[in-house]
């Protein structure tokens, strides 16, 4: 069970990052302040999709050589 709500959550900061994305797309001529910060908070999600990823393979990998 845990393992499936690790892999939820790593998917959950995809679609986070998407929804980022499109309003930095969305916002990028009106108001360019607001669009950096989609920007940044895209990148921090992207990173932790990674982080989260890794993680969780290590934690599958520690508890197969127990």
């Amino acid at each position: 069970m845990s393992r499936t709500i690790y892999r939820l959550f790593e998917y959950v900061y995809i679609i986070m990052a998407a929804l980022a994305a499109y309003i930095v797309i969305t916002d990028w001529e009106t108001d360019r302040g607001r669009a950096y910060l989609f920007g940044f908070f895209g990148v921090v999600a992207i990173f932790m999709f990674f982080f989260k990823r890794w993680f969780r393979k290590r934690l599958e990998k520690r508890n197969q050589d127990q």
